[in-house]
């Protein structure tokens, strides 16, 4: 089941923020994340806050799931006053958010639009499994709105999907991305595991061109983490799986942007690439350096101003608080100027723009240079950038320049 929420500061019912968050209110980017909660069934190796039918229970439906959020949408704009908020992106996880008719995510964002308006040009992304849309489905995602699709695709080898408990076979994901172009959309990510129990160099690199060969303008490739509580987990425990490899997953990284930046698509951010500036992930640019955004659903996350708070992660007792009009907040924290300015670092350091060298340890960034680990040139202009061999050991990095 989903890790548990964190520990943090009361929410008052209404909502409310400090006056410290409503400073600068607008000044900021400001987006919309929109967590779905619903799976057919649930993968082995994800913790996030998901529930199949069987464990939702009552009190919580997908029938009735797109007015729940609606009524949060609503509550955000109480929350933040008359403050002029164009909504630059906004981006539906979950979950499997393409179990919900596209009409009722359309109803979703015309709310957005309705009670904030949304920028010109606005990034709207939907998250979808290739085998929970069709060509009609995407269509009507076009029609409503939508600009993006990021599929779970993971691997192009069936033996691979297995032991991740996907569902898709590696056939669907072309097909799926040829509908999405022909639905008239000009963005679609492909998301990739590597470092599977059981994946070889070889299906890593068969993954890697199955994914070029459908033709996304944008690829995201994250390392296989084997979280606690995950069935995965489990069967790692037991023995049944070999736990990820470190240097696999370094020699698999290599690959990824080997292959990746030969074909076109260049990194931005550690773990992801992008045929060009317009192809790259807006809203997760507006994660990465510190925007606002309004995070609806259950379990799902906002921040504005420095003040971060996260909902209630059942979808009932997320439905019952915005049916009593009470905030669905479980907790919230009030970040320290310091520990804003370490999230920066943390955060800016994985972009291939780099961070301000001016908030990092001058002698320790001398170091890196040194070592390898940062550009020297970049950090001659007053930006410190990881080198290909800093971003396989970002963490550490990050650690040693703060």
């Amino acid at each position: 089941m989903p890790a548990t929420l964190p520990d943090g500061d009361p929410v008052p019912a209404d909502g409310a923020l400090p006056l410290s968050a409503l400073d600068g209110l607008g000044t900021r980017p400001f987006a919309f994340y929109v967590h779905v909660p619903f799976c057919v069934t649930r993968c082995g190796y994800c913790d996030f806050n998901t529930y199949t039918a069987a464990e939702l229970g009552p009190g919580a439906s997908r029938g009735s799931y797109a007015e729940t959020a609606i009524e949060e949408v609503r509550l955000a704009r109480r929350v933040l006053g008359d403050a002029a908020l164009p909504v630059e992106t906004v981006f539906v996880g979950g979950g499997t958010p393409t179990l919900l008719p596209p009409g009722d995510l359309g109803r979703i964002l015309e709310a957005v639009d309705a009670e904030f308006g949304l920028a010109p040009g606005a990034e709207i992304t939907t998250e979808a499994n290739p085998e929970s849309v069709d060509e009609r489905y995407l269509g009507l995602l076009r029609e409503a709105g939508f600009t993006r699709v990021s599929f779970g695709m993971q691997s192009a080898r069936e033996h691979v999907l297995a032991v991740l408990d996907r569902t898709h076979t590696p056939g669907r994901v072309p097909q799926v991305v040829d509908w999405t172009r022909r639905a008239g959309f000009d963005h679609i990510n492909l998301d990739l595991i590597y470092g599977t129990p059981g994946e070889t160099d070889d299906d890593w690199r068969a993954s890697l061109e199955a994914a070029l060969a459908a033709g996304p303008d944008h690829v995201s490739a994250y390392a296989l983490i084997v979280e606690d509580g995950t069935r995965l987990a489990a069967r790692v425990r037991r023995g049944e799986l070999a736990p990820p490899d470190d240097d696999a997953m370094a020699d698999r990284y290599l690959l990824a942007d080997e292959l990746l930046s030969g074909h076109g698509l260049h990194w931005y951010e550690i773990s992801n690439w992008a045929a060009s500036p317009e192809a790259a992930c807006r809203h997760n640019l507006l994660y990465w350096t510190g925007a606002d955004w309004w995070g609806v659903g259950p379990g799902a996350h906002s921040h504005v101003g420095g003040t971060r708070w996260w909902n209630v992660k059942h979808p009932a007792a997320y439905a019952a608080r915005l049916a009593e009009k009470v905030t669905p907040a479980h907790a919230r924290e009030v970040l320290a100027e310091e520990d804003r300015r370490i999230e920066r670092i943390m955060l800016e350091l994985r972009l291939a723009e780099g961070c301000p060298a001016g908030l990092l340890d001058g002698a320790a960034v001398r170091r890196a240079i040194a070592d390898g680990l940062v550009e020297p040139g970049p950090y001659e202009r007053g930006r410190a950038v990881l080198t290909r061999r800093g971003r396989l050991l970002a963490d550490a990095v990050v650690r040693d320049l703060t």
